[in-house]
């Protein structure tokens, strides 16, 4: 019998604020195991590790169980968001 390749993502998953000189949003769907795994659903089985946000809404998490990402491995916590701010001087 074969067995059936995947990854495990251990990274974030988390809302983003970020602001630019080109725009600014809010609280989107972010994190680096959020993009990671979307990804690579598209290719093979994805399970993710992750401190989640108690806030965190069940709506981005229907998303990740339609694209078939395990999510079991990740726990909800008090955790503090961050903003990402990019200036144009990068210097």
């Amino acid at each position: 019998m074969e067995e059936k390749e995947f990854i495990t993502c251990c990274s974030s998953v988390a809302f983003d604020s970020v602001k630019t000189p080109f725009g600014e949003v809010d609280e989107v769907l972010g994190g680096s195991a959020t993009y990671f795994s979307t990804a690579a659903s598209y290719f093979t089985s994805v399970s993710i590790v992750a401190v989640v946000g108690t806030d965190f809404p069940e709506k981005h998490l229907t998303f990740l169980k339609s694209r078939k990402i395990d999510i079991e491995g990740s726990k909800n916590s008090r955790v503090k968001p961050s903003d990402g701010k990019v200036n144009m001087d990068m210097n």
